[in-house]
């Protein structure tokens, strides 16, 4: 996801300073930005000229100290509550009182990522739904702190510079996109494990029958199986509802290291670059 926001920043004419854990995670994060790019090149959707621009606007940073300029830092690490909070008290001490600091998380509080900071109504969330380059949507979480400027400034940034749908939500575990699209993956899990219909039919059926991109295993590859287990086992702990228990061949397959299109092997194959086998 970060990788995606960043591209999709970038060519929204915007300079993009792109922080990693280390060097070779920052060259790794490039390579697959290009090839990304690469792809849309192959489909005539971007020219030769137009991709060079895209990566030149982004600037590869290994520090968060380098982050001290921007107006806005969108957090985009993986589901971890401490992982987030140590980051978010990091970005507190380095940016300037009126940078924005928001998250892309699809399930934590906002108001718990806000209370190590010393501004805690800076803080934000921003919520982009996959694949971010043709989603329009944003979501917007405001946590109990979130001052209504913040929330101006985020909505105006979303619809006006980066031209997406800015949808206003209050803090909830899923929030609304990812609270309906877990349930709707889990009941496939269910109808699979109960031997209805194969994961290949059962994607025929809602890919076709109601015009959806991708049917609801291949979607859940493409999110990472990891993720959507996260997902729903936070909120079946948030909410206490029996709806929210992850179905156990999820389970089964995380273990596995099934995780979809990131290991290559999920409810289907796929190629290093992320097509369907």
């Amino acid at each position: 996801m970060g990788q995606s926001i960043c591209e999709m920043l970038a060519a929204n004419g915007l300079d993009v300073y792109m922080a990693e854990q280390n060097e070779e995670r920052l060259a790794h994060a490039l390579n697959m930005i290009e090839l990304s790019l690469d792809k849309q090149m192959e489909r005539w959707a971007v020219t030769a000229a137009e991709k060079k621009l895209v990566l030149s606007r982004i600037h590869p940073k290994s520090s968060l100290n380098e982050l001290q300029s921007c107006e806005l830092v969108i957090e985009t690490i993986t589901e971890d509550l401490d992982s987030k909070l140590a980051i978010f008290k990091e970005l507190d001490a380095v940016c300037l009182p009126d940078v924005i600091l928001a998250s892309n998380t699809s399930t934590l509080s906002l108001t718990e990522l806000a209370s190590v900071t010393s501004n805690p109504d800076r803080v934000i969330g921003m919520h982009f739904v996959y694949p971010v380059n043709r989603a329009d949507l944003v979501e917007i979480v405001r946590g109990l702190k979130t001052s209504d400027d913040v929330f101006e400034r985020t909505k105006r940034f979303v619809e006006t510079t980066i031209h997406k749908k800015g949808v206003m939500v209050f803090e909830s575990p899923g929030f609304v996109t990812t609270r309906l699209i877990c349930l709707f993956i889990n009941e496939a899990l269910h109808v699979l494990e109960e031997g209805v219909a194969s994961a290949e039919d059962i994607d025929s059926a809602m890919r076709i029958g109601y015009a959806f991109q991708h049917g609801p295993f291949e979607m859940a590859d493409r999110f990472g199986l990891d993720a959507v287990l996260a997902a729903l086992e936070r909120m079946f702990r948030e909410y206490g509802e029996l709806k929210y228990r992850p179905s156990f061949i999820l389970k089964k397959m995380v273990r596995g290291g099934q995780l979809g299109v990131k290991s290559g092997s999920g409810f289907f194959e796929y190629d290093k670059d992320g097509g369907r086998i």
